[in-house]
């Protein structure tokens, strides 16, 4: 190999490479449906224009045969009048009109079949495009996926685990302690509160007890200004006999 061919070689390795460095892949895919889709106007209009040809020979075709059978009926008209120079005069404009009406039905044909043929190109078309365009997102998505996955790679090649464990653990136990502080002090609080509650519920017992206590020596006449129910009920006795006698 001569040193012009090697030396074109490195240069294509060369650029070669800086450009596929530089190529996106996703802007490049969005940039082929653009182009794909500015593509249909183009498109339609030239399939209009076709399938406008093919209007213009069918209504030039509608006129001569027009023509011809006003022209058929000059004729036969002339001949019953006996004039034969007119009907001849008829006859070669209709030969003409026939001719052109022969001609014109030939390029009505093909230029049905060409708006047919163009019809269905932009049909096909339309469908390739839709289908390069589904295919396209596809690989956009995967584009985006790819990068996404590069951006973790990278980020996993420079995080330190240790490190970081060692903090978690920091924090875990920091949080574990303040965790048993707190269920300590919630505990020493309900203990508390019970404790206050018994105290509660005894000091209303003592007092349940020494009115039962009072209540009953006032009603054995035990304190001051008090009187028992026996000696209450005497007077009350005697009092129904006096009455009987």
């Amino acid at each position: 190999m001569s040193s012009w061919s090697r030396f074109k070689r490195s240069l294509r390795a060369l650029f070669g490479g800086l450009i596929e460095k530089t190529e996106d892949p996703e802007m490049i895919l969005n940039q082929t449906i653009r182009e794909m889709r500015d593509r249909v106007p183009e498109l339609n209009n030239s399939v209009a224009q076709v399938m406008a040809t093919e209007r213009l020979l069918a209504k030039s075709k509608e006129r001569l045969e027009g023509q011809v059978l006003d022209l058929d009926s000059k004729i036969k008209a002339s001949i019953k009048l006996g004039r034969d120079d007119i009907a001849t005069a008829y006859i070669g404009q209709l030969q003409q009109a026939q001719l052109d009406l022969s001609k014109t039905g030939q390029q009505l044909q093909h230029a049905e079949m060409a708006s047919k043929q163009a019809l269905k190109a932009r049909d096909n078309y339309m469908l390739q495009m839709q289908q390069r365009t589904a295919e396209a997102m596809q690989l956009i998505n995967q584009s985006k996926q790819a990068k996404l996955q590069e951006q973790l790679a990278q980020t996993m090649e420079t995080f330190q685990l240790g490190d970081d464990a060692s903090t978690f653990g920091e924090m875990r136990d920091k949080i574990d302690r303040r965790s048993a502080a707190a269920e300590a002090k919630m505990q020493l609080g309900a203990a508390s509160v019970d404790s206050q509650m018994h105290e509660i519920e005894r000091e209303a017992l003592d007092m349940q007890l020494q009115d039962k206590l009072l209540e009953y020596k006032q009603n054995m006449g035990l304190l001051p200004g008090s009187t028992t129910k026996q000696q209450g009920a005497l007077p009350a006795a005697s009092e129904d006999q006096g009455r009987a006698s």
